[in-house]
């Protein structure tokens, strides 16, 4: 605890990811700073520390030795094709896009690795796209998931920052909720901030609110690290876009915290900031409740390999591109378009020990640990990874029958105010399976699958071999019922390239700046309206590592 009325340097308001890098920064240059959150220390490193850890770089060793032909102008391709820039607001959003492509075809590899951290040597292909070169998608595989998973990326950071507080050049403010940004004559001087009881709720689980004072700080700048607003689903449904992805569906699961709740965006705009594209967000079709939760209604996402067969709500098999892993926002207005907000894979046990993998640092406790025995043990060995069996066996959303007609009936009792037709649902797995038959298929998804397995590393990994899903010795048979899972805010607080936050008119306001998913993780918004995975993380990185500089 700090004195009321202290002066500091930079004040960075959210310790998450990007928080810690900007404070890293700013001590290297020598500031004095003062680190704020509503949370206890507990949850250093907010919600990078429960993610799988993925990075996006471009032309590394890792892609070169699985003989992957990357560059920066594909990656541009792809990224500018994914972005789908049409606004006026979004002239700072390319800028911070094309600072980022080329940060992250230069220095970022050599700047993490010389902080310590190593990437699993298989690089993962998320996000695929599905259509047109020059449309969504990535072009090659891309996604670097370091070891430790997300605690491997905050690790080396937070190792820095409790290092700096130890010697005096910061003071940490955790359980201080911050209520208003102090501005004096145009310019941001300090915080407000409400002082919350002590709680010791462990990492991710609700804390109190208890309000037991009230503090000033006053500093030459400030950071906005805050964070987006995946926790609160009123404020997701107050922003959904209706007009461009249908109807927010009446159940989602929470793919992040309750803290995640958008209020310090709330308080800079009071302050006078821009937010721009803040009907950009980005959720995944893929949740599925968590059988063990951490947080109020905590939901995981299948990050899915490309086999599994995907129905909407009604039982139709969805066409090009929503398939597993493809294309995230065509999937999602499409399984919307029924009405429902949930949609069905059927798929085989074949399908699941080599495809299925779950998305946080806590599911795959084999590369959380960074041990090579522990992974090949895993994902090698006999049936699917442990925490895999684990749902198949407690999670509410699972099926799992020797039979069609037993597993239709068990999709039918999950649901029951759906009717789905088993004879229809049949009829398009049987066409499916003729298409096995030959080398050569009409099936996009079959084509897309051999296309798969010849990148090494799916084929060693990460893409079952194709087969009939009705073939008795390939099950039993798995459905799960998936449901829209919160994750991501695009847009945010308008900023410049050099993170500094600015108003409606667009002009800088002094003293005041943001960074990672408050700030759209850049700019406002640098994935546009989809992202390509691996990009929130490298955000985060990318803009902290400007703010601190900067402010």
């Amino acid at each position: 605890m700090t004195a009321q009325g202290s002066k500091f340097d930079v004040i960075v308001v959210g310790a998450g990811l990007a928080g810690l890098v900007a404070v890293v920064e700013a001590v290297a240059r020598g500031r004095s700073v003062l680190l704020m959150d509503q949370e206890g220390v507990q949850s250093l490193g907010g919600q990078a520390f429960w993610s799988l850890g993925g990075l996006f770089m471009i032309d590394t060793p890792e892609q070169r030795r699985f003989g992957i032909r990357d560059s920066r102008d594909l990656a541009a391709q792809d990224w500018f094709g994914a972005a789908q820039f049409d606004r006026p607001e979004d002239a700072n959003p390319k800028r911070f896009a094309n600072a980022y492509l080329d940060f992250a075809s230069g220095e970022m590899r050599a700047w993490l690795h010389g902080l310590g951290m190593r990437w699993f040597p298989v690089v993962g292909w998320a996000e695929r796209g599905g259509a047109l070169a020059d449309g969504h998608g990535n072009s090659v595989p891309r996604f670097h998931v370091t070891w430790g998973t997300g605690t491997g990326v905050v690790a080396p950071f937070e190792r820095r920052v409790r290092q700096a507080q130890a010697e005096g050049a910061l003071i940490f403010a955790f359980r201080h909720r911050v209520t208003d940004l102090i501005t004096t004559q145009g310019r941001i001087t300090g915080v407000r901030a409400e002082m919350l009881a002590a709680d010791d709720a462990p990492r991710g689980q609700s804390s109190n609110r208890d309000v037991i004072g009230a503090v000033e700080f006053a500093a030459e700048s400030v950071v906005v690290t805050s964070g987006g607003i995946g926790g609160n689903h009123a404020l997701v449904r107050q922003s959904w876009p209706q007009e461009r992805l249908g109807p927010a569906p009446a159940k989602m699961v929470a793919g992040v915290p309750d803290y995640v709740d958008g209020r310090m965006q709330q308080v800079a705009q009071a302050a006078g900031a821009a937010v721009i594209n803040g009907d950009r967000m980005w959720h995944y079709c893929e949740g599925i409740a968590n059988w063990d939760p951490i947080w109020p209604n905590h939901g995981i996402r299948i990050l899915p390999g490309p086999s599994a067969m995907w129905f909407d709500a009604l039982g139709e098999r969805m066409g090009a591109p929503c398939f597993p892993g493809f294309d995230t926002l065509s999937t999602l207005k499409r399984i919307l378009r029924t009405g429902h907000g949930h949609s069905w894979f059927i798929l085989t046990q074949k399908i699941i020990e080599k495809e299925f993998a779950l998305s946080g640092s806590e599911q795959n406790p084999d590369l959380t640990a960074a041990k090579w025995g522990a992974v090949l043990k895993s994902r090698l060995g006999k049936g699917a990874p442990a925490p895999i069996e684990a749902f198949k066996s407690h999670g509410a959303d699972f099926i799992v029958r020797d039979s069609l007609p037993e597993l239709v009936a068990g999709m039918a009792q999950l649901v029951p105010e759906i009717p789905l037709d088993l004879a229809h649902i049949q009829r398009q797995i049987e066409a499916r399976d003729r298409e096995i038959d030959n080398r050569f298929s009409k099936d996009a998804q079959i084509t897309a699958i051999r296309g798969a397995r010849a990148y090494l590393g799916d084929r060693l990994i990460r893409t079952a071999k194709p087969h009939k899903i009705l073939d008795p010795s390939c099950g039993p048979l798995i459905a799960v019922r998936l449901n829209v899972l919160t994750r991501k805010s695009l847009g945010g607080l308008h900023t410049d390239l050099s993170g500094q936050v600015l108003d409606q008119a667009g002009q800088p306001i002094g003293g005041l700046f943001a960074a990672g998913e408050v700030a759209g993780f850049g700019g406002g918004g640098y994935h546009g309206y989809n992202a390509l995975e691996g990009t929130f993380l490298g955000g985060c990185l990318f803009s902290g590592r400007l703010a601190g500089r900067n402010a």
